[in-house]
């Protein structure tokens, strides 16, 4: 990934501690974004693993959001992707935890991405959120 500049690499992980012992022996390039899964309030936690790490840009996927997170410190995070899960069985989304994260990030300068609704057919049900599409994401950096 470091001598492939051209590519831009994300990253994602749901194990953020391990993550974190790992962080000090990489080498992170500007074409490295790490990101941690928060799927509910239970899995905040790894926001503060994320936070510590030296990548250029550091992202949380609340994807699949199958609850709401609550209050999220996002200092020090440049990104927040939110989407629905899909496929048979799949947990519904309320728009209140979708719009929780939404203010948040307004508030706190992290750029937002809505992904998808989710659900069994996720392309019927779409990504629009309020009536339009949020497609935030960093600005990709090339021939570093």
């Amino acid at each position: 990934m470091n001598r492939a500049k051209w590519h831009t690499f994300q990253v994602l992980t749901k194990r953020a501690e391990r993550l974190s012992e790992l962080a000090s022996v990489l080498v992170w390039s500007d074409n490295i974004w790490q990101g941690v899964t928060v799927e509910n309030e239970k899995y905040k936690f790894r926001v503060d693993y994320l936070r510590k790490i030296p990548a250029a840009v550091k992202f949380i996927s609340f994807e699949p959001l199958i609850g709401d997170v609550g209050q999220v410190n996002l200092e020090g995070i440049d990104w927040a992707i939110v989407g629905g899960e899909s496929g048979f069985n799949c947990r519904p989304m309320e728009l209140d935890w979708v719009l929780n994260i939404k203010r948040q990030c307004e508030t706190q300068n992290t750029l937002f991405y809505f992904k998808q609704w989710g659900g069994v057919r996720r392309q019927k049900n779409g990504r629009l959120l309020l009536g339009r599409t949020w497609d935030e994401m960093p600005a990709l950096k090339t021939g570093n």
